[in-house]
């Protein structure tokens, strides 16, 4: 019987472990996750007056400027009524991609009243998207 309760226990710690990888891993990440981009601010949800002030995060991973390719390291993206960007797919630079590769964390955008998504996707040195879980969608409405 003990031996039974060994291997029950020891397969729901592999379960568990399983579960919590996949999160990571395979890009079905939620805003929970600990992997990714983040808006610092605004929140999703916010109602903006005026300009837009966003702050970017990421965990996982460390800000880098754009130019050469490092394990673990990148830049970030806004995309203004956007969604994410495939991986492995070049972001494209215009206005609606905007371009953060001297490895800013911080900007000001002009949008137009009422409602905007905003993506945060974050790229390596050559602007090549890390996918869907490197990216974090947000709703704002701007007055």
């Amino acid at each position: 019987m003990k031996k039974w309760l060994t291997m029950v226990a020891l397969s729901a710690t592999l379960l568990l472990v399983n579960i919590a990888t996949a999160c990571e891993h395979e890009g079905a990440c939620s805003q929970s996750c600990s992997l990714g981009p983040h808006f610092i601010s605004p929140k999703d949800g916010d109602v903006i007056s005026g300009d837009v002030h966003i702050k970017m995060g990421i965990k996982g991973m460390q800000v880098h400027p754009a130019g050469e390719v490092i394990k673990g390291t990148g830049h970030h993206h806004l995309i203004i009524d956007g969604a994410y960007v495939p991986e492995n797919t070049t972001v494209p630079k215009d206005d609606t991609h905007i371009h953060f590769g001297k490895g800013q964390t911080e900007t000001t955008v002009k949008l137009k009243p009422g409602k905007h998504t905003l993506t945060l996707q974050f790229a390596d040195g050559h602007h090549q998207s890390y996918g869907k879980i490197m990216s974090r969608t947000i709703n704002v409405t701007v007055k």
